[in-house]
């Protein structure tokens, strides 16, 4: 059996994708990254021996990612192609969530926002700086973490009302289109007992509520009603509720597909197939 890479070189993590043949997923692995060339090589070794793999088992790789830019030749003689990130994370985001179009946005250092259609375009909408680098910086001064783990498993046990200034803090009758528990304020409503947590969970739903503001006024600039959510911070246990409000109060839909942090090198590794995006 040959196997194809997909290897999506981050910002701050390196993931890789082993697809077979007909699309369907081998294998996955997620490692930090710092030097994105080490991390590469250290990554591929780790995935290789932990699939019990050899490297005439690799029919090809594709790379992509900010990081793919420092790759210049074959890896180990394996014929290595590359493909924009944008392309991957439209063509794997539809893949995972069965979409047939959707503003993809990726949720990494920072955010991309794409449009991507089945048997279609897929077009870079734009960008944000606001992603899991404003998350780990701004959660390094305030509680003195800054790894993506720590931070999560603290701000799960956060309290927001000791932080963040909602609409019910505000007003008995505000207006349909508000929902009494719409933030108002970020960091508006801020305790002097506030612990390490809530501050946690403060940058959390700071970073979670501007990301998807912005996907909202995505889909209505393409008069689309689905949001594809992929990247490391999908994970996240307030994701999903934040997105649910925005759900509530816009109409449109958000999916957070099975494997998402794994979305754009599944497909670059599907772009090199040239196969149909499958339902």
């Amino acid at each position: 059996m040959r196997i194809i890479l997909g290897i999506d070189i981050g910002g701050s993590t390196t993931k890789i994708v082993g697809l077979r043949p007909d699309g369907s997923i081998f294998s996955m692995l997620r490692v930090q990254a710092e030097d994105p060339l080490t991390c590469l090589y250290g990554a591929l070794g780790n995935f290789l021996s932990s699939n019990s793999l050899v490297l005439t088992d690799i029919d090809h790789i594709v790379l992509t990612g900010v990081g793919a830019s420092y790759v210049k030749e074959d890896i180990y003689g394996i014929p290595t192609r590359m493909v924009d990130e944008f392309s991957a994370s439209g063509i794997g985001g539809l893949t995972l969530s069965g979409a047939d179009r959707a503003v993809v946005v990726t949720m990494g250092t920072g955010t991309a926002f794409i449009w991507a259609e089945k048997n279609g375009e897929i077009r870079h909408l734009g960008g944000s700086g606001i992603g899991g680098g404003t998350l780990g910086g701004l959660c390094h001064k305030l509680v003195g973490m800054d790894r993506f783990g720590q931070i999560k498993k603290l701000a799960a046990g956060g309290d927001l009302s000791k932080v963040d200034l909602t609409i019910k803090d505000l007003s008995r009758d505000a207006a349909e289109t508000l929902h009494p528990d719409m933030t108002a304020a970020n960091f508006g409503n801020l305790a002097a007992d506030a612990s390490p947590a809530d501050l946690a969970a403060g940058a959390v739903n700071l970073v979670l509520q501007a990301i998807g503001t912005m996907a909202v006024l995505c889909c209505q600039c393409c008069q689309c009603e689905t949001v594809v959510l992929i990247g490391s911070m999908t994970t996240l246990d307030q994701t999903c509720p934040a997105f649910q409000l925005f759900e509530r109060l816009y109409g449109i839909r958000c999916i957070i597909p099975e494997n998402a942090t794994f979305a754009t090198a599944i497909g670059g590794a599907l772009s090199s197939l040239n196969q149909t995006i499958p339902h």
